[in-house]
């Protein structure tokens, strides 16, 4: 196995990036490196009929990114940052790959932006608790 973040810099130095491209490649590895373990339980979580070591490595991965794009980064639209995951999946995963890809994150951000709605009635009608309700 080689560590992510050593394939990441040979790559960068092959490539030849520009900074900005380098500098949020290397943002995506690290964060998701930190975060795994989390970025994992979402998925397990959201994907159930998929335990995780049976998911295609590409798709495993591809989502990890996508998910730590939107829940954790949020830089990108998250619409942006689903459609590359999904043509992710198209170009480097089997035939099925776009569809869980899609799904699972499609199935996420319904579940986040549901959240973020009663986080925000919490506040605006300064109710405590109703957004740690489990769906």
């Amino acid at each position: 196995m080689h560590a992510p973040e050593a394939i990441l810099n040979r790559l960068l130095v092959e490539k030849n990036l520009p900074s900005e491209a380098s500098d949020f490649s290397k943002r995506l590895v690290s964060g998701v490196l930190q975060n795994k373990q989390e970025v994992d339980s979402i998925i397990q979580y959201f994907a159930p009929a998929f335990p995780l070591e049976q998911i295609a490595v590409i798709d495993r991965n591809i989502l990890r990114l996508a998910i730590f794009e939107i829940l954790f980064d949020n830089n990108a639209p998250v619409k942006v940052a689903i459609n590359e995951a999904v043509e992710l999946a198209k170009n480097y995963g089997g035939d099925a790959s776009s569809k869980l890809v899609n799904g699972v994150l499609g199935a996420i951000v319904a579940n986040h932006t549901k959240h973020e709605r009663l986080r925000q009635e919490d506040k605006r009608y300064n109710i405590k608790g109703t957004s740690q309700a489990k769906d």
